[in-house]
């Protein structure tokens, strides 16, 4: 598929696509003239970078860690997996703090609430 398909079909502009393989994240042929072309598995992946973008990971860290999530992990070093697990883990923190902040507005909206 080319570039404007996979950016409707996932959601996403042609331009973050384009970066996206700029930074290895994202990999496409060329046509005889030129053109990006995308096999099916592309949009699965660019759902899943987006994810992780919005989990607050790097494009460098997406590089490092987009083939231990899309191959069986006993393929990778420890390293590797150690690495997974300090993301996750950061992960599992931001989203602790995101809860606190949330319960801390709706305290002050209940309170609001009961004032008036």
């Amino acid at each position: 598929m080319r570039i404007g398909e996979l950016a409707e079909r996932s959601g996403v502009s042609v331009r973050s696509l384009r970066y996206y393989e700029e930074q290895g994240l994202l990999h496409s042929e060329r046509s005889e003239s030129g053109q990006r072309l995308f096999t099916e598995p592309a949009v699965g992946r660019v759902h899943l970078i987006q994810q992780l973008y919005l989990a607050g990971l790097s494009s460098r860290t997406l590089r490092e860690l987009l083939p231990c999530l899309e191959t069986p992990v006993t393929k990778y070093a420890p390293l590797l997996l150690d690495r997974l697990h300090e993301e996750r883990d950061r992960i599992s923190a931001q989203i602790g703090e995101l809860t606190r902040t949330r319960d801390r507005l709706e305290t002050v909206i209940t309170s609001a609430g009961a004032a008036s």
